[in-house]
Formats: C-alpha cells, structure tokens, sequence
C-alpha cells in the first residue's frame, strides 16, 4: 500500500465531496480574494515589520526588569507633585508604569506579528466525523507543519527569542510582590520567643489591668498579653511597631472551666483552679483564635474554622489545624493576681522546619 504523499509548504485542502454543503437554501458566497500585505510581497517590508515586533518585546522585558528595580530601589514613601495630577507616591507610579509598559509591549508586539507577519488566508474547514482516518491525521500534521513553516518562526528566530524573553520577564512583576509581600524572614527569636516568662503578671490586652484569680468566674474569658505591652502605655513605651509585633506572638486566652470537665492531668497540673490559658495564636496560619462557645467549651478560629477543644487540652477536633494550641503554665502570687509560671513549652503559632527538635526551648524536652 502506498501512503499518499501530500507538499507540506502549501496548506491542506480537504476534498468539498467529503462533506456536500447545503445549496437548498441559499448559494455558497465563498471567500473574498486575498489581499497580500506589502510584508508578503516586499522583504524589507518584512524585515522592517521583524524589527519592530523586537523592539516592542524588548521593551516590555526592560520594563520588567525596571519594575524589579523600582520595588527594590525606590522608598515605598516617597513622595512628588506631577502637574495635572498631583501629589501622589512614586514608588507606586513606579511600579505601576513600568508593569503598564510590560504588558504594553507584549501586547502591540503580538498584535503587529499577526498583523504583518502570521499568514492571513481564511481557510474553511468542512465538519467531518470525529473518529479521523490515518489520512485525515496525516493532513493536519501537514497543516500544523504548514502552518509553522508560514509563521516564519523557522527564519526569524529573533521574534521568538524576544517573545520568549518579554513573556518570561513579564511573570516577575506579577510573582515578586507576592513573594517579597509576604514580609521579612521571621528570625529565630519570632518562631521560638515570645514576652512570656516565669513571674510576668498576665494582663488584659485592651486596658493592661492584672487579672486576680478571684475575679475570673466560670465561663468568663478574657484576652491576655504580658505585662508591660498591653494598653495604650505600651504603645508610648515601645511603640506601634514592637507592639503589634508582640501581639502577633503572645497574645493569650483565658478561661476559666469547671475542673470536673477538663480531661488532661497536665491541662490541670498547667492551669490554677479550672483556669488555663492558652496561645491565641492559631496553629493552622496564625489568626487569632478568640471565638469562645461556653456550651460547648470549644475555641474557633474565624479564618478557617479550626476548633479546639479546651477541655482536652484545646486539641483540634474540626478544621485544617493539625495541633493543638499550646498552653501557657500559669499560678498566682502572693497577692492573688495570675502570673506566668514559665514561658510556652513549646513553639506557638503554625508548623515551620526543624519545630519538632528536642531541645527547641532551652532545656524542654517537647
């Protein structure tokens, strides 16, 4: 059997008996005649509309690689005075020219190779059974061969390569500030260290006054910071940016429970009377678990709907969190006031490298 030998330099034409059109009802129109554009017949036409399809995605990946430039270089604060608009951040006009221009030139860039350079010709294709026969796939491998060898990709490899470049440059503006936005690196001392240490009196976040023990009642909750950077004093003493840093690690919850209901000895041995305090510091992401049900003693996290049970030592009973929120040992000092009895045993927050290494505070073995 011979395979029929098709010239893939010309498009495949698809035989009109294969599929007889409807003439019932109206005459076939056809296709207009085909134009050429002066690139098709001219070729420093073409190489002149070659040259500007580079340019244009040149341009956009030096507009990306401006971009990564202005985020890192330019003060987030800086601020100027353009005529017609304004005052305004630079730092943001920055940013926001430069992605403008890298989307810009990929786009015109497109725009002028399909216009000038990718071939024009209308081609109809007659619908046919979707099982195709050996011959039928042999064709389109024809056509797609056609159609590659017309885009004169195969001859102008500076377009691709520019293309290529502005595309890949472009993904910068969009994946660094995701990826710087995320913040600084957190240190050693923010993953293992918090405020809390043996003798620090427990506080109530939003007015710094020390919680006596006397006065949490049963189902009573109250929200907790270290002494010393709870209240407006503590923003004069240390200022917003330690503060809210103190916050995002050491905030607490304190409940009281009937002893009766608690089912962990170390919840007990850790707590003072059915009063125990634990992270607020969520152990899926880090939201502040701060929702508290009295009828069913559980602590949700509005994030992502992690639920810990505070009668069995706050452990996970619903929701992507995959530990239980770790307990803060408590006691009370001479005067009846709640202190710390010791720092976490363990770090707070969620999961990270190298969490469960003996030894990871001090002399603790969890």
């Amino acid at each position: 059997m011979t395979t029929p030998h098709h010239d893939d330099t010309t498009p495949a034409v698809r035989d009109s008996h294969a599929s007889p059109a409807r003439t019932d009802r109206f005459e076939n129109p056809g296709l207009p005649p085909h134009v050429p554009r002066r690139a098709d017949v001219d070729p420093k036409a073409a190489k002149r509309a070659e040259v500007q399809v580079v340019a244009m995605f040149t341009m956009s990946a030096l507009a990306s690689i401006a971009f990564v430039v202005a985020y890192f270089a330019i003060d987030p604060d800086l601020k100027g005075y353009l005529l017609g608009i304004g005052e305004m951040n630079l730092y943001h006009l920055a940013l926001g020219v430069t992605m403008g221009l890298s989307l810009l030139g990929i786009g015109l860039g497109a725009i002028h190779w399909a216009k000038t350079l990718m071939p024009d010709e209308e081609v109809i294709e007659e619908r046919h059974p979707q099982a195709s026969g050996e011959e039928d796939r042999l064709v389109v491998g024809q056509t797609l061969s056609h159609g590659w060898r017309s885009s004169q990709l195969n001859r102008r490899s500076a377009i691709l390569g520019s293309a290529g470049g502005a595309l890949g440059l472009f993904a910068l503006p969009l994946v660094l500030p995701v990826v710087a936005g995320l913040g600084p690196r957190p240190s050693r001392e923010a993953l293992f260290e918090t405020h809390w240490e043996e003798g620090v009196p427990l506080v109530v976040d939003h007015s710094g006054a020390p919680v006596r023990a006397a006065d949490v009642t049963q189902g009573s909750v109250f929200h907790i910071m270290p002494e010393g950077w709870a209240g407006p004093q503590a923003f004069e003493e240390h200022g917003a940016e330690e503060v809210m840093a103190a916050k995002a690690t050491d905030q607490v919850i304190l409940v009281k429970l009937d002893p009766s209901l608690i089912t962990s000895e170390k919840q007990r041995e850790w707590g003072y009377d059915g009063i125990v305090a634990y992270s607020k510091v969520c152990t899926h992401v880090g939201c502040p678990v701060a929702l508290y049900e009295q009828q069913t003693h559980h602590l949700l996290c509005p994030c992502h709907q992690s639920t810990f049970d505070m009668t069995d030592d706050c452990t996970v009973i619903f929701g992507p969190a995959k530990r239980p929120l770790p307990q803060l040992p408590i006691t009370v000092d001479a005067e009846g006031y709640i202190v710390a009895a010791d720092s976490f045993r363990e770090p707070i927050g969620p999961s990270f490298w190298e969490r469960e290494r003996p030894g990871l505070l001090g002399d603790d073995e969890s």
